[in-house]
C-alpha cells in the first residue's frame, strides 16, 4: 500500500510538472503571436502609456509604523516650502530694489524709440553679424563705396524726417503669437500710438502694475492705461505640494475714457424679434463686446471661492495672467529684441528640429516593414486658472516667471 502510495504522489508529481510544462508552452506560443501582431502591440503599448505617473500601490502595502514615517517627512517638505516662500519673497523685494537701476536705461530707450534724442556714433556702435560677414569679403576699396553708399542711405532716412523707430511697439506685439492673436485690424491705428510700457513693482503687498503710455489720439483721452497684478507667495493650506514660487491670482484693469463711437471693444448688432402670438416684426439695435486688445484693461473679476469660475472666465484669466507675465518678464527687459525677431529665434530653431524629427520618422515608417505606430497621443489640459506650465496650480492662478 505503501509503495502504491508512493507511485501516486510520484504519478501526480509528475503529472503536476506535465501541466506547468504545458502551461509553459501555451504561454510561449501565445507570446509569440502576439510579438508578431502590431495592432495587439499597438494596444498593449498604449495600456502601459496609460499607467506611467500612476502609484504603483507600494505605498498602501507599508506597515502603520513606516506610514507614519512618511507623515514626518511630508510635515518637513511642508516647513521646507514655507521657507522657500520667503526666499520668492525676497527674490522679488531684490527686483524692486534693481527696478531703480534699469529705469535710465528704459529712459534713454524711450527716447530714442520715440524720436526725442538722437543717439551718437559712438552709441550706435554695434556689431551687426550681417555686416561684419559682408564686410570680409569686400576688398578695401569695396568698403570703402559701401561706406559712403550707408551714409548717403541715412542721408536719405533724414530727408524723409523719419524720426525714432515707427511703430516700435506695436512690431512687438505683432511679433508675439500670444498678443498678436488678440491684436484685431481696428486696434493697430491706437496701437501705433503706444510709446512705451512700464512695469511699477511694489513690496507690500507683492504686487506688479504695467503703464501702458499713449500720445494723443482720436480715440480716447486717456495718457496711461493701466493693469494691475496681485501676487501670492505662500503655499496653499489644503494643497500645500502645489506650491512652486508666487502666482498671480488676481488682476484690475482700468477705464478707458473713450471717445463718442471710438471704442473699439463694443459693437452693434441689429436683430430681428417677432412676437409670439401677433407675430409681429421689430427691430432691435443691441451692443455687444468685440474683440479687440482693449478687452485686456477689462478683465473678469476673480470670485472668492475657486468652484464658482466657470470654464469661459478660467480660460480668459487664464490668458490674461500668462499675457501680463509675458510683457513684464520678457517683453520690457528684452524690447529690442523682439523687436528684430532675435528674441524669437530659439523657438524657431526647436520647431525646426522637430519638423526635422516628424520627416525621420515618416521615413522610417515607409522602410520598415515592422514599424508599429504609436497611437497613444497626449493631450495637455490648462489647468484651472493656470497656464499649462509645469507643475499643479490653484485655480485662477499663474505661475511667476
Amino acid at each position: 500500500m505503501s509503495a502504491n502510495k508512493s507511485k501516486s504522489d510520484d504519478s501526480a508529481a509528475k503529472g503536476d510538472v506535465d501541466i506547468e510544462a504545458g502551461d509553459v508552452n501555451q504561454i510561449n506560443a501565445l507570446t509569440a503571436q502576439v510579438m508578431n501582431n502590431p495592432e495587439v502591440l499597438a494596444a498593449m503599448q498604449q495600456k502601459l502609456a496609460g499607467m506611467i505617473g500612476s502609484p504603483s500601490g507600494y505605498y498602501d502595502t507599508l506597515p502603520k509604523s513606516v506610514k507614519r514615517r512618511v507623515k514626518a517627512l511630508k510635515k518637513l517638505q511642508v516647513e521646507k516650502l514655507n521657507i522657500e516662500a520667503k526666499f520668492h519673497k525676497e527674490v522679488h523685494d531684490l527686483e524692486v530694489k534693481y527696478q531703480a537701476l534699469y529705469a535710465p536705461l528704459y529712459a534713454k530707450r524711450d527716447e530714442i524709440a520715440n524720436g526725442k534724442y538722437e543717439p551718437t556714433e559712438e552709441e550706435c556702435d554695434f556689431p551687426s553679424d550681417v555686416e561684419d560677414e559682408e564686410d570680409e569679403e569686400l576688398s578695401e576699396d569695396v568698403k570703402s563705396k559701401v561706406k559712403l553708399d550707408k551714409k548717403d542711405a541715412e542721408e536719405n532716412e533724414d530727408d524723409a524726417n523719419v524720426k525714432g523707430i515707427p511703430e516700435f511697439w506695436l512690431t512687438i506685439f505683432k511679433n508675439v503669437d500670444l498678443i498678436a492673436d488678440n491684436i484685431q485690424e481696428h486696434d493697430e491705428p491706437i496701437l501705433a500710438h503706444l510709446t512705451d510700457i512700464k512695469v511699477k513693482l511694489s513690496e507690500n503687498p507683492m504686487r506688479f502694475t504695467l503703464e501702458f503710455y499713449f500720445t494723443p489720439n482720436d480715440y480716447f483721452t486717456n495718457e496711461v492705461l493701466t493693469k494691475e497684478y496681485d501676487l501670492k507667495c505662500t503655499p496653499d493650506e489644503d494643497d500645500p505640494f502645489s506650491f512652486d514660487g508666487p502666482v498671480i491670482y488676481k488682476c484690475k484693469g482700468c477705464e478707458i475714457n473713450w471717445k463718442k463711437g471710438k471704442n473699439v471693444t463694443v459693437k452693434t448688432v441689429v436683430k430681428k424679434q417677432k412676437h409670439k402670438s401677433k407675430g409681429a416684426v421689430r427691430t432691435v439695435t443691441k451692443t455687444v463686446q468685440a474683440d479687440s486688445f482693449f478687452n485686456f484693461f477689462s478683465p473678469p473679476d476673480v470670485p472668492d471661492n475657486d468652484e464658482d469660475i466657470d470654464d469661459d472666465t478660467q480660460a480668459i484669466l487664464s490668458a490674461d495672467f500668462e499675457m501680463g507675465e509675458i510683457i513684464r518678464t520678457q517683453l520690457i527687459s528684452r524690447a529690442v529684441l523682439f523687436f528684430t525677431g532675435e528674441a524669437l529665434a530659439d523657438d524657431e530653431e526647436y520647431d525646426e528640429e522637430d519638423e526635422e524629427d516628424e520627416e525621420d520618422e515618416e521615413y522610417d515608417e515607409e522602410e520598415d516593414k515592422d514599424y508599429v505606430p504609436d497611437v497613444t497621443k497626449a493631450k495637455g489640459k490648462v489647468a484651472k486658472g493656470g497656464q499649462g506650465q509645469k507643475g499643479k496650480q490653484q485655480p485662477a492662478e499663474c505661475k511667476q516667471q
